[in-house]
Order: C-alpha cells, then sequence, then structure tokens
C-alpha cells in the first residue's frame, strides 16, 4: 500500500499535536480512503548515518528502545554491535531510492513490518505519470505489496519549509537551501515520540570521522557540513544551522545526545536567534 503523508485542520474528529507553535495532524491518504497513520513511541532511538557511530557498541541499547528510526539506506547488517538490528521507522529522501532499490534484500525483503517514509520534490512525486519517485514506489509496492510505503505530500512539505524559516528566519528556497533528511526525521521524531535519544549527532566539539559510518573510506563529516552550510551557488544543505536547530529544540522537548554524549548550554537570559552562516 502506498499512502501519503499531508495534513488536515479541519478533521473534527481527529486529534493534533501541538508541535513548535504549528498544529499538525499525520494522515495517510490511501488511493480508497483517508485514514490516521496510527503511530506512537513512547521512546525512540534516533539513529544517524554519522561516523561517531563505529565502535561505538551502542547497538544492544539501541535495539531495547521502543522505536528506532533510521535514514536513507544506512544498513545494520554487519554493523548490528555498534548501531542495532531493530528498525521501527526508515525516513528516505527520493536521491536514496535506487540505493535502497538495489539493496531491497536487506533494506526491503527483511524490514519485518518497518514503515517507510519518502520525501522528494514535488515534481518527483507526480502522479501522472511523470512522477520518478512516485514511479518507482508503485514498482515496490507491486513487488512487495507487504511494505507500509508512505511519502509525504506536497502541502506537508511546505509546513516542513515554514518550520525552517519559523526557527532560522531564513526562507529556504531564497536562501538555496536543501532540507536534509535529517530535518525531516527529527521533525517526524517530534510528532511520533514522546522521549527522542539522538545517537552520532554531534555539536560542534567533537573530532571528524567518516560522514557515514558504512562508508569509512567515504567524505569526511567536518568537511561535508562545512562545504554544505558556506556553499553558494546551487542548493546545499545546512547541517550545521540544523543541527543548533536540534539543540535548541532539546532545550524544550525531551531530547537527548548520545556518542557522543552532549547536553545543550543553558542560554543567556536575552540570548540572540541562531545565528547563521549561510
Amino acid at each position: 500500500m502506498i499512502a501519503y503523508l499531508t495534513t488536515l485542520f479541519q478533521a473534527a474528529s481527529t486529534s493534533c499535536a501541538s508541535f513548535l507553535s504549528i498544529y499538525i495532524c499525520l494522515y495517510t491518504e490511501t488511493f480508497i480512503s483517508l485514514q490516521p497513520l496510527k503511530m506512537h513511541c513512547t521512546s525512540c532511538a534516533l539513529v544517524t548515518s554519522s561516523g561517531h557511530l563505529l565502535r561505538s557498541h551502542q547497538g544492544k541499547k539501541i535495539d531495547q528502545t521502543e522505536c528506532v528510526i533510521r535514514m536513507n539506506d544506512a544498513p545494520t547488517r554487519g554493523f548490528g554491535k555498534d548501531v542495532g538490528n531493530k528498525t521501527t521507522l526508515r525516513v528516505i529522501a527520493h536521491s536514496s531510492i535506487q540505493r535502497i532499490l538495489r539493496n531491497r534484500n536487506e533494506l526491503l525483503n527483511m524490514s519485518h513490518g518497518t514503515v517507510f517514509i519518502f520525501w522528494g520534490p514535488s515534481m518527483y512525486m507526480r502522479r501522472d505519470g511523470k512522477g520518478l519517485i512516485y514511479n518507482n514506489l508503485q514498482l515496490m509496492n507491486q513487488i512487495l505489496p507487504q511494505l507500509k510505503v508512505y511519502m509525504i505530500s506536497r502541502h506537508k512539505m511546505l509546513h516542513f519549509d515554514d518550520l525552517f524559516k519559523q526557527e532560522t528566519g531564513k526562507d529556504r528556497k531564497i536562501s538555496n537551501t536543501w532540507l536534509s533528511t535529517g530535518w525531516f526525521t527529527m521533525s517526524i521524531a517530534l510528532e511520533l515520540c514522546d522521549k527522542i535519544d539522538v545517537y552520532g549527532m554531534v555539536d560542534s566539539q567533537h573530532p571528524s570521522v567518516p560522514y557515514h559510518y558504512y562508508e569509512p573510506l567515504g567524505p569526511d563529516e567536518c568537511t561535508m557540513y562545512i562545504s554544505h552550510e558556506r556553499g553558494r551557488k546551487g542548493s546545499h544543505h545546512r547541517f550545521i544551522t540544523e543541527k543548533r536547530v536540534f539543540e535548541n529544540w532539546a532545550r524544550t522537548f525531551d531530547i537527548h545526545f548520545f556518542q557522543p554524549d552532549w547536553k545543550p548550554e543553558a542560554l543567556p537570559v536575552n540570548h540572540a536567534k541562531i545565528k547563521l552562516v549561510f
């Protein structure tokens, strides 16, 4: 079943969560009906793809959490001791769908009830035969109809844009910013989880490691963050700015950071808005 995450404000029979001053409801829109996405977790482990997880031995602790959230095509096979083996929810960018399909034996066939949420630009999600990602998801649905596959609707995507502007003061499009999968994942986790333990998301005081734990010879995390944050030509992720927002959210919500372990510092009474690099 392919479904959609969309937002409805007029449905009197539903309950909505107040999230950062925006009232949001999560829905699934199937081809024949409109039903709420019934998912709630008391505690969640949000496992990043950072190289900081290598040799962490956090896998057992992660797997003991009620819901485990992963991103894109980050594998568990061969890394279970450090990142765990359990996956409750996987949030996937449009740019990762081909890697997901290539590794479907591990990421799809062995999913055991995992919920998959795909996001991407509206042109890729079109349902008129011209939406590349939508077409791939239809194919996935035909091959593996038991999968719980969702798309983030255009309406919901606009809310994530508004949230970025609300938190940073910057318009995403004007600033040539692409929101990262981490942005969508953290935002969704705040809607679904009462408590969030984040693994591998660092502050600025830690040495660099591989960008992905499963690509030890791949790009360096610090280099990737800085090049995107300072990029002017074309569109870039603003990883550093996003993590400053997450740090700020952790001062209000039940969010904790592990591997490395750190806590947001208390802000002075008259603190300024999040300082931007781009």
